[in-house]
């Protein structure tokens, strides 16, 4: 039988329980409308046309209400039956209403419900075991530290374990090219909370030498006016007391507390009276009396987590000396604190970093000498870019609460003129404008929970009198201060050009701050940066990067074997046909540069996993002694280029050794001994930093190698570069030429790449690498033979 009944009369006039209730549904959404009655027959005549120009032109200057409403009767009654019948699911399309009504009958609540039923069940656990979702977070919080705004970040960028925190390294979406373009054009913000900051409170004419001990001597001196009165950082590299040019541990940036000057005197702002959990470093001294001054200061020394250990050891090794040096005399003390619990710090990038800073902050002016701050503030969306500012000036601001400006808007910088004599731009560091209450702890540690959460700033804007508008600043509303540092990435050396550096701010908050800043400054477009985009930066601009292009420190050791971990266990995953064959082109080393090796020093002993070695530790240090005390170490500063002119261009076995003791001198150091000898080992050990620019096709990778060439291949190469159209070749000719070039060998060998790929500002392949001293003292020999 057919599953189909057949009909008896040939057409069924019934309508199936579909087609009911699809009637039943168009008649609930539609309204009855009173049938026509019958019409008055209309007079015969000839039509007649009145032309009007008004189309109200006729009607009634007044209506009778009691009419209108008994004419309209049935249309009103119908409308008001419609909608006390009518259900909610029709006013949903077709393809939302199912899920919206299956939400409702599963226990949810409609949005136009005035009030959602409380659940009247008792907690499974008991009110007094639930646990919060602070509690939960917090729990997992115990071996590695969250930032502020890693709920933000772990939404969008892939996170890793790095340093003892929990950090972000690249967006989730396609974002390289894009965020290079942002940091050259545009805006890129990167949280730098993680950066250690350590505090050292004592003494001026011990604070400085204390410094002096531990910095690098070709960077200005800790105790330059320019420095010491606050209103510029001091970028320079920390290494072991009275090391140089030995032990370096790090970059590092040290930020004086501004002086307040009053009627010509100076004195340090006001601040709290003991810093928490604070180790002191106490020795009973004499104070000399000389240019620097005996009154308490407060430094500020910001600088890379993988290096806090180091760098807090070798300011406590130089206090200790320092201290020790002088005299029987008055106790002092010298406080270090560490504050990374109590500061949060965003780097920007970009040129149109100052217009996101102006349009997202809203400054209070209500102190008393605060006009240059004002004409800072006023000028600050005018500028095109902070280069154009001078570097590392230090501002200090007074920010109402920015979730009060919440939208912000970018500000639009004015249409100067060329003629115009007086650009805004002109802004000077000062001590007046790098003022902030941000130093003081009492003012950090109240601030450490915003007063009103971000529901009430809601029910204020819900409550506003115009839609749209900002919220006007309450008495009662924060006062956040901050501290801007300008902020540059240039490389030195007569190569770095202008477009290649980048510029931009360094934001200070207070802690608990960091995600009411945090989505007021990415609002408007700003560009997120993980350690990906910030490694970047500092490659499209020249820079070593710490601490992957920081040879021989403690955190490259600790990066490099990380590394080799990772590309020996991809190499291994491959089977041999899909993996490089190392062994056939002569790579001994393909995961770890043989710096030693290349250094031309014996590489030190290896043991290995399971195994003992025999000899005692006595006997190894003997035979280490062999090497006439050479110790690999990495030279690098702003007078590199200077010195290595002057070693090349002279005769002298002792240049290189006079000129390092030159520099010992002049942060106070004893001079190293040993004369020939000590310079040709200094010599030997010696590591400089290159870049490495492709003058044809290809690319450099991380870990490549860079060989020497002959005297025949440089001269064809400088007149290819010479003529460039020689430069061109055919691709066949190209591809004949490849089969017969050789692999060179092992002994041209001259240093390898630790940074190296495709650069987007240069257009070509570019790498950042380090070749020993003595090899390039000789290329330049080469250049001139």
């Amino acid at each position: 039988m057919s599953s189909v009944k057949r009909r008896k009369d040939g057409i069924s006039t019934e309508l199936s329980g579909r087609d009911k209730k699809k009637q039943r549904m168009a008649e609930a959404r539609e309204i009855p409308v009173q049938a026509a009655g019958p019409s008055t027959p209309a007079q015969t005549g000839p039509a007649k046309v009145v032309p009007t120009n008004n189309s109200l032109a006729g009607l009634p200057t007044a209506i009778d209400v009691e009419k209108f409403a008994e004419a309209r009767a049935f249309e009103i009654n119908a409308m008001h039956t419609a909608m006390k019948s009518a259900r909610w699911i029709l006013d949903y399309p077709a393809h939302k209403a199912k899920y919206e009504l299956q939400a409702t009958m599963f226990g949810g609540f409609h949005f136009m419900d005035a009030k959602p039923k409380k659940s009247t069940r008792l907690p499974k656990r008991g009110k007094s075991k639930v646990v919060t979702r602070t509690d939960s977070f917090l729990s997992r919080q115990k071996d590695i530290a969250w930032l502020e705004t890693h709920l933000w970040h772990c939404k969008r960028m892939h996170m890793e374990d790095i340093w003892g925190f929990k950090l972000a390294t690249h967006p989730t979406e396609k974002a390289y090219r894009p965020s290079h373009r942002a940091a050259v054009q545009g805006s890129i913000i990167h949280d730098a909370s993680y950066y250690s900051l350590v505090e050292l409170r004592g003494p001026e004419n011990v604070l400085v030498p204390v410094l002096e001990l531990c910095c690098d001597p070709q960077s200005p001196s800790p105790g330059s006016i320019r420095f010491k009165t606050g209103a510029r950082t001091l970028e320079t590299h920390v290494y072991q007391p009275g090391a140089y040019p030995y032990d370096l541990i790090s970059p590092i940036s040290i930020i004086w507390q501004p002086l307040d000057v009053n009627n010509g005197q100076e004195k340090s702002l006001p601040s709290s009276s003991k810093p928490t959990q604070a180790p002191t470093i106490t020795s009973s001294t004499q104070i000399p009396h000389g240019k620097l001054s005996a009154q308490t200061r407060c430094i500020w020394l910001r600088f890379h987590p993988s290096a806090h250990d180091e760098v807090v050891g070798a300011l406590k090794t130089a206090a200790s000396q320092h201290l020790a040096t002088l005299s029987n005399g008055p106790e002092v003390q010298i406080q270090v604190t560490e504050l990374k619990d109590q500061i949060n710090v965003f780097e920007f990038m970009g040129p149109k970093s100052c217009q996101v800073l102006k349009g997202a902050l809203n400054p209070v002016f209500d102190e008393e000498g605060k006009t240059e701050s004002k004409k800072f503030w006023s000028s600050l969306g005018d500028v095109q870019t902070s280069g154009s500012l001078p570097r590392n000036m230090v501002v200090g601001l007074k920010v109402y609460d920015p979730r009060l400006k919440f939208p912000p808007r970018n500000a639009k910088p004015k249409a100067t003129d060329a003629t115009d004599l007086h650009p805004p731009t002109h802004i000077f560091p000062s001590v007046s404008l790098a003022r902030s209450e941000l130093w003081d702890e009492s003012v950090r540690l109240g601030l450490a929970k915003p007063r009103y959460q971000k529901k009430e700033l809601d029910i204020r804007r819900a409550n506003n009198p115009i839609p749209g508008t900002e919220l006007k600043p309450l008495r009662q509303d924060d006062r956040v201060p901050i501290i801007l540092v300008q902020r540059s990435l240039e490389a030195q050396g007569d190569h770095s050009t202008r477009s290649e550096s980048l510029h931009g701010w360094t934001v200070i908050v207070p802690s608990g701050w960091g995600m009411a800043f945090w989505n007021s400054l990415i609002f408007t477009g700003t560009r997120v940066g993980g350690q990906r985009e910030r490694q970047v930066q500092a490659y499209e601009s020249g820079t070593p990067y710490f601490p992957r292009d920081y040879i021989f420190t403690s955190a490259y050791n600790t990066f490099s074997k990380k590394r080799e971990d990772e590309l020996r266990t991809n190499w291994e995953r491959k089977p041999p046909a899909k993996r490089v064959n190392y062994d056939k082109l002569g790579v001994i080393h393909p995961w770890l540069p043989e710096w030693n090796r290349i250094l031309g020093l014996p590489e030190p002993p290896t043991v290995s996993e399971g195994f003992v070695p025999a000899e005692r530790e006595e006997q190894q240090m003997d035979v280490d002694s062999v090497d006439q005390g050479v110790k690999p170490w990495l030279f690098r500063g702003a007078e590199l280029r200077k010195i290595v002119e002057s070693v090349s261009s002279s005769f002298m076995q002792t240049t290189f050794l006079d000129e390092i003791n030159r520099l010992r001198s002049q942060r106070g150091l004893g001079p190293l001994d040993g004369g020939a000898s000590r310079s040709v080992q200094l010599l030997q050990g010696a590591l400089v930093t290159v870049r490495v620019t492709m003058t044809s096709r290809g690319t450099p990778d991380d870990m490549g190698i860079v060989y020497s060439m002959k005297d025949d291949e440089v001269n064809e190469e400088l007149k290819k570069l010479a003529n460039p159209k020689k430069r061109l070749v055919d691709p066949e000719d190209e591809e004949e030429s490849g089969d017969e070039e050789e692999w060179p060998s092992s002994d041209r060998i001259i240093g390898r790449i630790t940074t190296g790929h495709y650069s987007l500002a240069r257009g070509g392949g570019f790498a950042i690498a380090a070749v020993p001293l003595v090899k390039m003292l000789e290329l330049k020999k080469q250049m001139t033979r």
